[in-house]
């Protein structure tokens, strides 16, 4: 039998690597952070999977910088739990996971979707159903024997829309063509064009073409879509009406799949544009959620998400309720809210 080696800080490396930015966490045995850092987006779908798994490397470093061990030899910790993005389907997590082992940093390996993560971090145990709605939108559930639901997720083509992606485009959309004349007027033009400084939606689109406006700066649209909406525009309501009719529809097919629509279960919602909380869209889903599903539990997660990927290593390690519990109580801004 091959001998393990001893790991330098027995606990849990937890790793969230999200669209837009990626936070590790060094996790004592016992509950404690010993050291973190952040770093930016998690991109395999772009750079590859080694790629992307390598570029996370300075991100471990630097959280065992700060645990005491600026460098290290053999193996830093007794477990991995990554929790990634655009790791949509299981082949993808299994290519992921292989790219983990290839690094001295856990004597074991876990990668799970991020949304996984989201809901580990807003339940007692593994049963329930999350959505996450932030630069995407994703679900996922679980059950306590290990069955799953999920979605591929993989835009368009998948037969998903929405997350701040979605509604951004689609916003623009609208405002395009309604300053063109193809479609009805909505104040989602004016809006956007006074935001980026420039003299029409038009212009926007032409910005992001030709490379002089940063796509990823299209996402701070949604802020102006909810503005526009709070003022009765009726576009602008009817996207965020689809928006929260999407993040329903996947919350009870994952219900249903996991024969969880007779009985209490939660429904954990995370992800920057539900965790921005803003009524338009939450009053409006609960109120769809309670008609279709009226035994869910809906709850709205803002911890960091690294949390739900250190309780989910905790689990691998067979840590005791204690101990989760100390982990929960480090992160200060961690808060479940019901809706």
């Amino acid at each position: 039998m091959t001998h393990q080696p001893e790991p330098l800080l027995p606990g849990v490396l937890a790793i969230d690597a999200g669209n837009s930015k990626t936070d590790v966490a060094l996790i004592g045995a016992d509950g404690t952070i010993l050291g973190t850092a952040r770093g930016g987006g998690f991109a395999p779908q772009t750079i590859g999977g080694a790629a992307a798994v390598a570029g996370l490397a300075p991100l471990v470093e630097e959280a065992a910088a700060a645990a005491g061990h600026p460098s290290w030899t053999g193996v830093l910790t007794s477990h991995v739990s990554a929790c990634l993005a655009n790791a949509d389907l299981p082949v993808e997590e299994e290519a992921l996971c292989r790219a983990l082992e290839s690094h001295p940093w856990g004597a074991s390996n876990t990668v799970a979707n991020d949304t996984f993560g989201l809901l580990r971090a807003g339940t007692d145990g593994p049963r329930g159903v999350a959505v996450v709605c932030g630069a995407g939108i994703n679900c996922v559930g679980l059950l306590p024997d290990g069955r799953t639901a999920r979605f591929p997720a993989l835009g368009t083509l998948t037969g998903d829309w929405g997350g701040g992606s979605g509604l951004a485009t689609t916003s623009m959309w609208h405002a395009v063509r309604s300053e063109d004349g193809r479609a009805g007027p909505t104040a989602l033009a004016r809006a956007i064009a006074e935001h980026f400084g420039l003299p029409s939606a038009r212009a926007v689109a032409e910005a992001v073409h030709l490379g002089h406006l940063p796509t990823p700066r299209l996402h701070e649209i949604v802020r102006l879509l909810f503005a526009v909406a709070g003022e009765g525009d009726d576009v602008a309501l009817r996207l965020i009406d689809r928006q929260a009719d999407e993040i329903v529809r996947l919350a009870v097919v994952a219900l249903r799949r996991l024969e969880l629509l007779d009985s209490p279960a939660p429904v954990v919602l995370g992800g920057g544009v539900l965790a921005s909380r803003q009524p338009l869209l939450i009053d409006n889903l609960t109120a769809r959620l309670a008609e279709a599903a009226p035994l869910a539990e809906p709850r709205v997660v803002v911890a960091p998400p690294v949390l739900g990927a250190g309780l989910l290593g905790l689990d691998h390690l067979g840590a005791d309720r204690q101990v989760r519990t100390r982990l929960r109580r480090a992160y200060e801004t961690q808060r479940t809210v019901g809706v």
